[in-house]
């Protein structure tokens, strides 16, 4: 009972002191402010941390600020999905803005020479970015205050800092998340604030507001650069180069707040010493400015600098300092912990100290880090010299899509690279010209370049926060070699455009598409939708001097509802859109089966649901989501889990189900009825395991029990941890002649992996049209009994259930939106399941 009342007491007393906040609890009082600039209480209407700001107020003050002050310009980069303004802040001096474009080009140029007088003079470039993960809303809050800070900070301090300053200020990494969040936590608070962990308001509804519009977490894509948000800040990193580059998140609430280095040994090797040295020097003014109001902190922990997908990562492979801070959250307004009561203004002070903090570094390591920078390009360059001679070439000479949105990444992240002068045959792989690209090594951006192609199998750690690979030609399933020689270089794309699709010419007969090319599904989704009658070749024959592959679409001109000539004009617009080619034929005669043969079968328009909501990771079913909207302009319906009961099932042929462990027995029920009547289900990762222990599918799946021998206490954690696949790449064996694997050519592909589901092969060897070599590690850490257990399994099975069919794969085939190279598995499933 004292226990209680002393709680009620404890929280009665910070539930006042959160009414009472004014700005002094967040600013440096030694100092004066400008009247005339607006306070963001005098805008948002409402003091900092008393609401959850939402991204149209945040932006509201943005504006407000830099018509108040020359110390700011602003721009909208662009927009998100939901069409929120991706907006940037630069701050400093007046005079620096009078010169800014000579400033960011005087600055480029230091990364270009090998010498550098002007370090003296230049100013820092510094890119403070607040809350990628929406729902960890502290960082955005905080910018409020730190915009304030700098447009209204007046006296020596602040004017010497933006002298020799440039912050390009990004207020909020992701819009969406942000506003979707705000709602959540603003709609649910109290007037009497209650700290119990159990209310609704730390409880967000699913998928929560960490993730962007298709449910990314958009703190993966600095590489990739698949999202619009991504390619926004991308290209104003190039453009300027940062030297430092700040990314303020939240963990859990029962922690206190973490500034990088990471754990040591977890440092990508690409990545130079001198980059975590000095890393660890800005960190001192972190707890310099946490030690002074009292907070709690620790540095060198739990978290890593591997993967160069990340905001605090991606920056180290850029010449630039990548820093993370995580602040324990409130997850609302107010919330017990196992630190006592954390407040919302607590977090956020906590934040915009340490946003101070990282200027304060930047002023006084100035030089030094402009030297790092200067020195980490030169060297760098050094190091391509002795390349010189050394090309990467990439390409699939059926697919040129494909390898158009590969170089369309290396475009975005200012990677150089060639055509080729001719068709090349190079260790066994054919190169066509036009559906190939070289990349010479010899190049400002080396080490950003060996980052995106290598393929690694060793490593100092066996743990990671990540993934532990991300190879692209492998992500994009391209043909590569590497140490080609630089006499196959053609000319520098500079203006990179895709493939022209087109229809050779009108047909009284029949039009013929192969299935290779990545956008294929996109025309056939649009030619079904049309009610064109269109069918697929099982096996492979010849005419006109062509090789067609398995896969092959045909749409005859008979029967149609369109006559000879619409249909000749609608494929060719459709062969537009899509980036495909289609050949007109004459005649059902080939070498081969014949276009009459049975085995060409007609194909069903696939009519989708997408299993979303409690229960379902939203990474994966947003990946889903997105590929089929986004790309391939495909309906799918979102069929939430709490709807499937009431839900007509009756409507749709496929039903996708993400990433589940559970689904309740009446949904299950349903579902199974569903598909023993005739319709496809498709599941991913853990849903194989629901699949089978529910009944949907047999399986047999091979178990790694590793004994915990000579393991301490104090190891264990990191013991369990080594035994986990965080995301490697490996080798598989197709079997081409499988619906499952149409639009492939070769019989090998690389296969993302990121769980320890192994599946045994079945007995019936034509059963297995995918199946793992046996030494199948491409790239990436696994430890040796889980290498031992993938070997020879599979990662796909395909069952019989009554009339329908259940397709299981046991990993992710549309890994965050770049995994180009395994997205026509999945497409193959929705447009061949009959014949799988």
């Amino acid at each position: 009972m004292k226990k209680l009342l002393f709680l009620c007491l404890l929280t009665s007393i910070f539930v006042n002191s959160q009414n009472n906040i004014d700005l002094s609890y967040y600013l440096p009082q030694d100092i004066s402010y400008n009247e005339n600039i607006p306070t963001p209480e005098s805008i948002i209407n409402h003091q900092v941390g008393e609401w959850h700001v939402t991204h149209d107020k945040l932006v509201q003050y943005m504006y407000a600020l830099a018509n108040a002050t020359d110390r700011i310009t602003i721009e909208d980069r662009g927009k998100t999905f939901e069409g929120r303004p991706l907006l940037l802040l630069t701050i400093t001096s007046k005079n620096n803005h009078q010169n800014i474009d000579a400033i960011r080009e005087q600055h480029v140029d230091a990364t270009n020479n090998n010498v550098n007088d002007d370090a003296e003079s230049m100013p820092i470039v510094v890119y403070q970015g607040f809350s990628i993960h929406g729902n960890e809303a502290s960082g955005s809050n905080a910018a409020l205050l730190a915009a304030y800070y700098l447009a209204a900070a007046k006296g020596d301090y602040i004017n010497d800092l933006l002298d020799n300053t440039v912050i390009l200020f990004d207020p909020s990494y992701n819009p969406d998340g942000l506003q979707r969040f705000a709602y959540w936590a603003n709609t649910n608070k109290s007037i009497n604030l209650n700290p119990d962990p159990n209310d609704r308001e730390y409880r967000e509804v699913w998928p929560g507001g960490r993730t962007n519009h298709y449910w990314f977490d958009m703190n993966r894509d600095w590489l990739p650069v698949q999202l619009p948000e991504s390619r926004a800040r991308i290209k104003t990193f190039h453009s300027w180069l940062p030297n430092i580059l700040t990314d303020h998140h939240e963990m859990g609430t029962n922690a206190t707040f973490f500034f990088q280095p990471g754990i040591p040994s977890r440092t990508h090797p690409l990545t130079p010493k001198l980059n975590q040295k000095l890393t660890k020097s800005i960190g001192e003014f972190h707890a310099k400015a946490l030690n002074k109001i009292g907070s709690l902190y620790y540095t060198e922990e739990s978290y890593d600098d591997f993967y160069y997908g990340k905001g605090s990562t991606f920056p180290d492979i850029n010449g630039s300092i990548g820093i993370l801070f995580e602040q324990a959250s409130s997850r609302g307004h107010i919330q017990e912990s196992e630190n006592g009561i954390i407040t919302f203004p607590f977090t956020i002070r906590n934040q915009f100290t340490t946003a101070l903090s990282t200027l304060d570094a930047a002023k006084n390591m100035r030089k030094e880090i402009l030297n790092y920078q200067h020195n980490f390009y030169k060297n760098a360059r050094s190091e391509a010299s002795k390349e010189a001679n050394k090309v990467l070439i990439f390409g699939d000479e059926k697919d040129a899509a494909k390898t158009y949105h590969l170089a369309e990444i290396l475009k975005r992240q200012q990677i150089k690279f060639y055509d080729i002068k001719q068709d090349l045959n190079l260790g066994g792989k054919h190169f066509k010209k036009g559906y190939s690209f070289a990349v010479p090594k010899n190049q400002k951006n080396i080490r950003l370049i060996n980052a995106m192609f290598e393929k690694r199998t060793t490593f100092q750690d066996s743990l990671f926060y990540d993934i532990s690979a991300w190879s692209f030609p492998l992500a994009f399933n391209v043909d590569f070699v590497e140490n080609a020689s630089s006499s196959n270089l053609g000319s520098e794309v500079t203006d990179l455009k895709p493939k022209q699709g087109s229809v050779a010419k009108k047909s009284d007969y029949a039009y013929l598409m192969e299935w290779h090319e990545y956008y294929s599904p996109k025309i056939l989704n649009s030619i079904l939708n049309k009610g064109i009658r269109t069918k697929v070749a099982l096996k492979q024959f010849s005419m006109n001097g062509k090789d067609y592959d398995y896969g092959t679409i045909m749409i005859p001109i008979q029967n149609q509802k369109l006559n000879a000539t619409d249909l000749y004009n609608t494929l060719k617009d459709l062969a537009a859109e899509s980036h495909v080619q289609v050949d007109a034929v004459s005649t059902g005669l080939t070498e081969g089966i014949d276009l009459g043969s049975r085995n060409f079968k007609t194909l069903i328009k696939p009519e989708i649901a997408l299993l979303v909501g409690d229960g379902i990771t939203s990474y994966d079913a947003g990946e889903i989501w997105h590929l089929l909207d986004t790309r391939f302009n495909m309906h799918v319906t979102k069929l939430d889990t709490k709807s499937i009961g009431r839900a007509d099932l009756s409507r749709y042929n496929t039903i996708i189900i993400p990433n589940t462990r559970y689904l309740d027995k009446t949904n299950t029920e349903k579902l199974k009825d569903w598909a023993k009547n005739g319709g496809t289900i498709i599941g991913y990762r853990n849903t194989v395991k629901w699949l089978n222990d529910k009944e949907f599918i047999k399986l047999k799946f091979k178990k790694t029990d590793v004994p915990a021998k000579n393991i301490s206490f104090e190891e264990r954690s990191d013991f369990r941890g080594a035994q986990q696949i965080g995301g490697a790449i490996f080798e598989a064996t197709l079997d081409r002649s499988h619906p499952i694997n149409f639009g492939y050519k070769n019989d090998k592909i690389a296969l993302f992996r990121n769980t320890t589901i192994f599946v045994e092969a079945d007995s019936v060897s034509y059963r297995n049209p995918i199946q793992y070599t046996k030494n199948p590690l491409l790239s990436g850490y696994i430890s040796k009994p889980n290498l031992e257990a993938l070997s020879n399994t599979v990662p796909l099975q395909i069952k019989n259930i009554g009339r329908g069919k259940v397709v299981a794969f046991t990993d992710n085939t549309n890994f965050r939106a770049f995994w180009y190279g395994t997205n026509k598995l999945l497409m193959n499933a929705i447009f061949f399941r009959d014949e799988l």
